[in-house]
């Protein structure tokens, strides 16, 4: 192969010098420092606060970080060219596990391995695969996909020493990064450039990380959990909480490296006490055994007939409290033993290992069962990682228990396979215990049957029978046995559960939903912990957050729904720790504040921090700004925050105090908060709560908006596979700004974005071909033609103009991004294009292609603003800062609606004549032994042009306006069926088409949807009887054009009405013209010279039947002689 050429990115580079140079004006002036005037009150029509979840520093921002912060970038740098005032602030999350359990990790590989560390190689060797050469001086914010030698050699485990070398971190820096303090020093400054490269319209100067390295913020959080423990809102009990035994505390979703949003699911454990102890189990006798079954439904119990074991799975007899033996599976002893079931928190003493062979026709007694006596059977389905391993049967209402005991009653090879006696299962009938509508006393059996489910391998049709019987049995059941018999179930169930716990007959056993990993690399339990919680779901507060929910602007129906379910299912948060970066808790300073419970409200304390930290991110030299961190007490926070009084001896400057109340009564409420919808689920509903708890509602969140992940061409972003991109890795292929209008045209809603990369690529030479079209086109000698606008090509580029003006404000205003850039830079330019071409030798009008430039380059600039400023100040020698120019205004009109759907129309109509013609003058194909067709030449064109709708097209045309609404732009849907009842009562058209009435329908239908799509798409102006403008007119003054267009002689408009149309030669058709489409006649020139019709008559000569028709003819003649 040839070697590899090297890319030129002369264009790329231009792009990346005017950033910079962009970049360091808007720093040198300040552009994006915002401070509360003095003399203004807050409104949401005079103020915006936007910010965004600030990222976790544990790594380089990536294109997923940039495409949320995007969202935000562009809304923020809209409103300031609403003449709004505006602020943006950006902080770094450091709280919580996963940077020091990544310190953590490092340390102990380099204790185990070395400094720097040598891994052991892979048992088996992978392919011959040349891992790439180590390079000196490596950037750290480049990421690198493809694997190292290092990584390659560790075989499949990840370690923490390779993750860190594989982001250009150089390795004899790597060492420093065991101390979790360094990760705090790295990553937060490289982010802070990142931004900047980005051109985000940051006020640094509010600027902070968390945790208590900065007292500032520390002092803030304490306040906030201390304004929470006051209101009883956080409390301290045991509760279930998913749990990290290598961290000896609860692992929160931000903890996880596997499992976020997975919660504990809490069981009834059923003891069935071991009636007989043989064969291995003998080693157990004296002691009280019994085999545990986890289950959803203890109402059930009553009704059970056995239990199930898994014959080749692994058990064990555990020693529990009370001088108990649980025999279960290991992984649910494991978490019986976080659940004060042991004597020891977190050990699962094993006194004998079991097959469930073992156990295999074990009599127990079930404590509420109808039998007194039942026995253990075999079940090949069950899974050892839910549950003990060990399941109840009730097949009288659970249909898989029903199908297997059939199956084990009527194959008897399978009872001799696993040594089932008869007299464990014959004799054992289904319990009616609940009588549920429609499935009757027996519903498992009922169901089975009318799914003709035919055995327990019918996994399908299983599911659905539970899927149909279950809830409808929680919900509409009755209790027909037992000691609660005549209660629903919903109401008996709780009752059961409690007796059976009360007279230990059971135990509450807990256990995460799913698989849950911690970042330390162990797989989580459920633990009984002794926690503070935060009391999410209390009814009074929930109530409170709902209100606040139906007042926020969510941007989408999907985003409020996730947010009602959210907010449906949240409840209890543990909100401390045991250990790991954070702040203190100040009731009780022996716990660490967990990393998503000190990022709810940190939003106000954005409004201060730069009077708090003069920009400084760290602030933890001690003296080095005025303001004492040990000054900010709860009761200071109180008056700034809440109104509360001013405290007596607070110590603070006067001025500055008032300063930060000012500030934050000014800025507060946030106006918009930018997020990926997978934070929905706890951050933004945490964040929902907080505000509530503490704040006044006027000072509640506005709104939040969220987006969906990115995926990078198409595919999930990931390090592993090395589809994965950096934020600076970005911005240096392709630029600022190409990223940027990448991203904005990868989407705008839930569903997952793509930023494709080859769309960056090419927006690289979008921009540097418009800024070249600009340059060329505002010089003296581009022959730009003077005066005012005066041609109908003019008139519709202005009008176009201006309608692209109020759409993109109203994309920019709905935070439709991706809308906006294609109205103010896609179409637009096509506009552009459209009348370059319609000018022809007249030439563009300066004024207009300077207006085009300016409206453009003002709508582009919250998208792209590096190259807007380029343009401004250089191609269109404005002064100033583009950025904090007003957002253009027009006064949109009617008539200008008309007139840009007047020069559509007829672009349209050189469309469909331009296919036409080529159509006919393209030779059709000669059949065999014929000659070729002689090609024609189109010369002259007949448009014939009715004025409005009559007939049955007026009567579908009345009921489609009347069942279009213009706001939501949608049609009824009963519209189609009220055009068919119109068309029915309309005796006149049924009267005037051949077929009648069948016959309009079928003519009536295309034309029905053709109309509905067009107002769909272009608006409710099809609609009408009439065109909003005058269809002759713009083709008889725009004659000339096309004619050049099309290459014509000649094109000639008439109205259907006129006397001339009815006389003009090409007449017959036009019959078939409607409003908005014209009928056409395309005349069609033939021209052969005299070798051409010599060479036809003499193929015509060889013609059989020719040389028959000319005897014929010969013999004729004779005949009249004669």
């Amino acid at each position: 192969m040839p070697p590899e050429q090297p890319q030129n990115t002369q264009k790329r580079d231009l792009l990346l010098e005017i950033q910079a140079k962009s970049q360091k004006k808007w720093k040198d002036e300040k552009v994006f420092e915002s401070d509360a005037p003095t003399d203004v009150v807050s409104t949401p029509e005079n103020k915006f606060y936007g910010n965004f979840p600030y990222p976790y520093m544990n790594g380089l921002l990536h294109l997923g970080h940039a495409f949320s912060l995007s969202k935000l970038e562009f809304a923020a740098a809209y409103s300031r060219m609403q003449g709004k005032h505006t602020l943006f602030p950006f902080a770094f999350h450091c709280t919580g596990m996963p940077i020091k359990a990544a310190a953590d990790k490092l340390n102990r590989e380099c204790e185990k391995f070395g400094c720097p560390p040598q891994f052991p190689a892979p048992e088996d060797v992978a392919p011959k695969e040349e891992a790439p050469k180590a390079e000196d001086g490596k950037d750290p914010t480049k990421f690198k996909g493809k694997k190292t030698k290092a990584v390659a050699k560790s075989g499949t485990e990840v370690y923490q020493w390779n993750i860190l070398k594989s982001s250009g971190i150089d390795e004899a820096e790597l060492p420093k990064f065991r101390d979790s303090v360094h990760w705090l020093r790295f990553f937060p400054p490289i982010g802070k450039e990142d931004v900047n490269l980005m051109g985000c319209g940051v006020d640094w100067r509010r600027s902070f990380i968390t945790t208590d390295l900065n007292p500032y913020y520390d002092s803030f959080v304490r306040w906030q959990l201390n304004t929470m423990y006051t209101q009883k809102k956080c409390v301290k009990d045991k509760r279930f909480s998913v749990y990290s035994a290598v961290d000896g505390q609860p692992c929160a979703d931000h903890d996880r490296a596997t499992g976020e949003g997975v919660l504990p699911q809490d069981y009834t454990l059923i003891k069935m006490e071991a009636l007989e102890l043989p064969g291995k189990l003998a080693a157990l006798e004296g002691k009280k055994v019994y085999l545990c079954a986890a289950t959803l439904r203890p109402e059930t119990m009553i009704g059970q007939t056995n239990y199930w074991i898994l014959p080749d799975g692994d058990y064990g007899a555990y020693q529990m409290i009370d001088d108990e033996v649980f025999i279960v599976a290991a992984r649910a002893a494991r978490n019986l033993s976080f659940q004060d079931k042991t004597e020891v928190f977190g050990e699962a003493v094993c006194l004998l290992e079991l097959k469930g062979s073992d156990m295999i026709g074990l009599p127990v007694k079930s404590p509420t069962a109808i039998y007194e006596r039942i026995y253990g059977l075999p079940m090949l389905t069950i899974l050892m990682n839910k549950g003990t391993g060990i399941v109840t049967s009730v097949p009288s209402d659970a249909p898989d228990d029903y199908m297997a005991m059939q199956d084990l009653k009527n194959k008897e090879p399978m009872r001799k396979k696993f040594g089932v006696e008869d007299s464990w299962i014959m004799p054992f009938v289904p319990q009616e215990i609940i009588n549920i509508p429609e499935f009757g006393n027996i519903c498992a059996e009922k169901v089975c049957v009318d799914l003709k489910i035919q055995s327990q391998n019918d996994r399908a049709k299983l599911d659905e029978a539970k899927h149909r019987t279950y809830l409808k049995g929680f919900t509409e059941g009755v209790m027909i046995a037992g000691p609660y018999k005549g209660l629903p179930v919903k109401e008996a169930k709780p009752k059961l559960r409690e007796e059976m716990v009360a007279a230990k007959q059971a135990v509450i056993y807990s256990e995460p939903e799913k698989p849950v990993m911690s970042r330390s690399g162990d797989e989580c339990v459920v633990a009984l912990t002794n926690q503070w919680y935060l009391t999410y779901g209390e009814e009074e507060w929930l109530a409170e957050c709902r209100k606040c929910l139906s007042k926020m602007n969510c941007y989408s129906d999907e985003t409020r729904k996730a947010f009602e379910q959210a907010l449906g299912w949240l409840q209890q948060w543990a909100v401390s720790r045991s250990f790991g970066l954070g702040t203190k808790l100040p009731f009780d300073p022996e716990y660490v504040i967990e990393s998503l419970s000190d990022s709810t409200i940190y939003m106000a304390y954005y409004t201060i921090a730069h009077i708090l930290q003069e920009g400084d991110m760290y602030s933890d030299i001690p003296g080095a700004h005025p303001i004492d961190p040990k000054l900010m007490t709860h009761e200071v926070y109180d008056y700034i925050f809440l109104d509360k009084a001013k405290p007596a001896n607070h110590g603070l400057d006067e001025a500055k105090l008032a300063l930060m109340k000012r500030e934050f009564n000014f800025w507060y409420p946030f106006d918009l908060r930018v997020s990926g919808k997978d934070l929905i689920q706890n951050h933004l509903s945490f964040s929902m709560y907080t505000h509530t708890a503490i704040f006044e509602e006027k000072h509640w969140p506005r709104g939040f908006r969220c987006n969906g992940h990115l995926m990078l061409n198409g595919e999930k972003m990931s390090k592993s596979t090395g589809n994965f991109k950096t934020l600076r890795q970005a911005i240096g292929e392709y630029s600022s700004d190409a990223m940027r209008i990448a991203l904005a045209d990868a989407g705008d809603g839930l569903e997952d974005a793509n930023f494709v990369e080859k769309t960056a690529d090419a927006n690289i030479l979008r921009l540097n071909k418009e800024m070249i079209w600009i340059e060329e086109v505002l010089a003296p000698s581009a022959g730009l033609r003077e005066g005012p606008p005066s041609t109908f090509a003019d008139r519709v580029f202005l009008a176009e103009m201006k309608m692209a003006v109020s759409v993109t404000e109203q994309f920019y205003n709905a935070f439709n991004f991706r809308d906006a850039l294609k109205s103010c830079w896609f179409d637009l330019q096509g506009a552009r294009d459209t009348y370059r071409f319609s000018c022809g030798a007249h030439g563009m009008n300066k004024g207009l292609v300077e207006y085009y430039v300016e409206l453009q380059t003002l709508m582009m600039t919250p998208i792209a603003p590096h190259t807007m400023q380029h343009i401004w100040n250089v191609l269109l020698k404005r002064e100033g800062n583009i950025v904090l120019e007003k957002f253009p205004t027009v006064d949109v009109t009617p008539e200008d609606s008309n007139l840009q759907n007047a020069g559509r129309h007829m672009q349209e109509e050189i469309s469909t004549l331009r296919g036409l013609i080529q159509k006919m003058e393209t030779p059709r194909k000669p059949k065999k032994g014929q000659p070729a067709e002689v090609a024609g030449k189109v010369a002259s064109a007949v448009l014939f042009i009715k004025p409005q709708f009559d007939g049955w097209h007026k009567t579908c045309l009345d009921v489609l306006a009347a069942k279009f609404d213009s706001a939501a732009r949608t049609f009824a849907p009963d519209t189609d069926a009220a055009v068919l009842t119109a068309l029915s009562e309309d005796e006149t058209a049924k009267a005037n088409v051949q077929g009648g009435e069948k016959m309009l329908k079928k003519l009536a239908m295309p034309f029905v949807k053709f109309t509905k799509d067009k107002a769909l798409s272009i608006g409710p102006h099809v609609l009408q009887e009439r065109l909003p403008f005058d269809e002759l007119a713009v083709f008889r003054e725009n004659a000339d054009l096309m004619k050049t267009a099309l290459g014509l002689e000649s094109l000639t408009a008439f109205l259907t009405t006129d006397a001339e149309a009815k006389a003009a030669p090409a007449s017959v058709g036009m019959d078939a013209a409607l409003p908005g489409n014209p009928a056409r006649f395309l005349e069609l020139e033939v021209k052969q010279d005299k070798a051409q019709v010599e060479a036809s008559i003499s193929e015509l000569e060889k013609d059989p039947n020719v040389q028959k028709y000319l005897k014929l003819v010969e013999d004729l003649k004779k005949l009249q002689t004669s």
